[in-house]
């Protein structure tokens, strides 16, 4: 198989790294961020999940020069992990390397399930366990991933531990013992199912969690009543449930960094789960367009905006999940898959490419020039229907009967 050479640093470093493994075929990457006089090369982050996919793969070859400016990646074997236990550093979320491995947990020798040690709330450009757990993981199972129950029933996450991002200040902010745990469980396939995710249906209800860390209880509920007064206006089913860990005692109660974070989900009568990224408040340092620090109501109520926004842009997923769902169309039998999307991401835009370079694989992209009448305005939905002819991807390590 030929090498997948790119000269562009570490652009969509985790989603090349899955798509090598994926495909069998080595990776080189060159020029990753020469221009850094101070701290050239990899990251922290890139380097511990490096070492996660080294752990979930048999026979992998890891390949860095001095400066750390180029890897040759050449993958092995895909085996999965049952029961083991991975340290993430505090400068990336755990949702960094749950996001980076999910195109690959299913295609294991066994079931996956695997602890997470690191930081579950504050990290905005990250996605949190809340948002993975409400969003993401139904998403797999319209691929009938966990579809039959008896092999381990359908994925999911527990939360052990939330754990905010350390500041600097903070005394024994390097303690390992201050840091979230949290356990990713996924069973195996042999296939991906195609899928015909067309309809978005109507917004029958509203979920969500209100979590905090180290700050007066009361907090998290004025967050929680915040959102709901926006969302009532709209729609009388939201419950929003308040996660507040006590704000004195131990570090087991939630580390020792403050934080106070907002995740909201929107549910359809078709079995759509549209959700926003959770919004952080970190206190001190956030502070809101008037340079004063922002309150929980305004974290509360620039949640639901948000939300209402995702729903907004229409389709079956949002924008955050888009092109693992098109990763996993590339993997699908030999036969067509649809979903309808709303407006495409400049990083899914960059995923398509990659993906037909990797699996030849190319989407139909079709717009929706249909008129939504009401009975004083006229909305055009600008939602896009994506269909592709699978790969054929099968999971060849998985034991046979």
């Amino acid at each position: 198989m030929s090498t997948l050479k790119y000269n562009d640093g570490a652009t969509q470093f985790r989603l090349r790294l899955a798509c090598a493994i994926l495909s069998h075929r080595p990776l080189l990457l060159r020029n990753i961020r020469p221009d850094d006089l101070s701290s050239p090369g990899l990251r922290e982050h890139e380097i511990s999940f490096l070492r996660l996919l080294d752990t979930l793969t048999n026979g992998t070859t890891i390949e860095i020069n001095t400066t750390g400016t180029q890897l040759r990646f050449v993958p092995g074997v895909l085996l999965g992990c049952d029961g083991g236990e991975h340290l993430c550093p505090k400068s990336r979320g755990v949702g960094y390397f749950m996001e980076g491995i999910l195109p690959l947990v299913m295609f294991g020798k066994g079931s996956f399930e695997m602890t997470f040690r690191g930081v579950t709330e504050g990290c905005t450009q990250d996605m949190t366990v809340d948002y993975i757990s409400s969003s993401v993981l139904p998403l797999l199972s319209k691929f009938g991933v966990g579809a039959n129950e008896d092999f381990g029933g359908a994925p999911h996450l527990k939360i052990h531990k939330r754990a905010a991002a350390p500041k600097v200040n903070v005394p024994n902010a390097n303690d390992n013992q201050d840091l979230g745990a949290v356990t990713l469980y996924c069973p195996q396939l042999t296939t991906l199912s195609i899928i015909d995710f067309v309809d978005p249906g109507f917004v029958k209800r509203i979920r969500g969690v209100s979590s905090s860390t180290k700050l007066n209880p009361t907090s998290s509920s004025r967050a929680s009543h915040a959102a709901k007064g926006v969302l009532h206006k709209l729609l009388p089913d939201v419950w929003i449930h308040t996660d507040a860990a006590k704000k004195g005692g131990s570090s087991k109660n939630g580390g020792v960094t403050p934080s106070l974070s907002v995740t909201l989900w929107a549910e359809s009568t078709t079995g759509v789960v549209l959700s926003h990224p959770s919004l952080s408040l970190n206190t001190g340092p956030s502070k809101s367009k008037s340079g004063k620090p922002e309150l929980p109501e305004d974290l509360g109520q620039r949640a639901a905006l948000h939300l209402l926004h995702e729903v907004q842009c229409g389709g079956c997923v949002d924008t955050t999940a888009q092109s693992l769902v098109l990763l996993l169309m590339c993997l699908t039998p030999e036969d067509v898959s649809r979903v309808r999307l709303g407006t495409l991401s400049p990083y899914s835009v960059l995923a398509l490419r990659l993906f037909k370079e990797v699996f030849q694989v190319e989407f139909q992209i079709t717009t929706n020039q249909n008129k939504n009448s009401g009975d004083d305005t006229e909305e055009t939905d600008k939602t896009i229907l994506m269909s592709c002819l699978g790969s054929g991807y099968r999971n060849m390590t998985k034991a046979s009967t």
